[in-house]
């Protein structure tokens, strides 16, 4: 950092905030409730300036106090306000109904996803109606290069956009890299992807792209697809990409894009 960097940093340093800041993105990463010690000596800090930006957090409510467990957790508050940001908002509002058609007509769970930094979240899902279930967690994030969503929405970075995700790949394994590249090059060709899930073994997950009236992709349709193997009348992964993709062009033409996938 420049000198000139440096002073900038201090003339506008807000260590309160800051402090408020760090405690979110660490209990965002903890998938149980956290203990103000455990807070504190993740970030450093003495339990004393932590507990009171965590009496100001559950005061508005950004985290929640469980008394029997001692343990902190983040409430929906971020989610929610981000959900009021307009492009969310619109793209989830435009989606909801599309996404319900399309889970009773193939009886399979559908997610909405757009790209935030090196993951993918999911901000619209809906579960299939039968007794069978396999879907993600509303707000979920994910590693993009673990995804056919990651594939979808980043297959067509160019420039520096590339140039920053090439870059972060070298952190992924072998493997990881192998999978994220043979995925963006289904997507160049074919306009979908599908391959087998990375989390849950016998999940097929087929993923296609959202474009805004500018032929941009914005977000990615998802169908984690299961086969029943009690329904006689259970629709085929071939059937179900096919309707996938109409779904998804569909939502496309609604926020004003032109064209259509193949």
């Amino acid at each position: 950092m420049t000198t000139d960097d440096s002073r900038k940093v201090d003339k506008y340093s807000a260590p309160a905030l800051s402090k408020g800041l760090d405690i979110l993105e660490f209990l965002s990463k903890e998938s149980q409730g956290q203990k103000k010690s455990d807070i504190a000596r993740a970030l450093d800090r003495s339990i004393s300036e932590i507990f009171r930006m965590l009496v100001v957090l559950e005061q508005r409510e950004y985290v929640a106090f469980d008394a029997h467990t001692e343990r902190y957790t983040l409430t929906t508050k971020l989610f929610e306000i981000s959900h009021r940001y307009p492009p969310i908002k619109r793209i989830s509002s435009i989606a909801g109904e599309a996404m319900q058609r399309l889970a009773q007509r193939i009886n399979q769970s559908a997610h909405l996803l757009i790209l935030s930094e090196k993951h993918v979240l999911v901000i619209a899902q809906v579960d299939s109606p039968g007794n069978n279930v396999t879907s993600v967690r509303l707000g979920a994030r994910i590693p993009l290069f673990q995804t056919a969503s990651g594939a979808v929405l980043t297959a067509y970075f160019t420039g520096e956009d590339r140039e920053r995700l090439d870059e972060d790949l070298k952190l992924a394994t072998r493997t990881q890299r192998k999978i994220y590249q043979d995925n963006c090059a289904m997507v160049l060709k074919k306009h979908y992807c599908e391959c087998p899930s990375l989390v849950i073994e016998g999940v097929l997950n087929i993923s296609v792209p959202i474009h805004d009236h500018a032929g941009d992709v914005i977000a990615a349709l998802t169908i984690p697809y299961i086969k029943r193997l009690n329904d006689p009348q259970a629709v085929s992964r071939t059937d179900a990409r096919k309707a996938l993709s109409e779904t998804g062009n569909a939502i496309s033409k609604l926020l004003g894009a032109s064209g259509a996938s193949a």
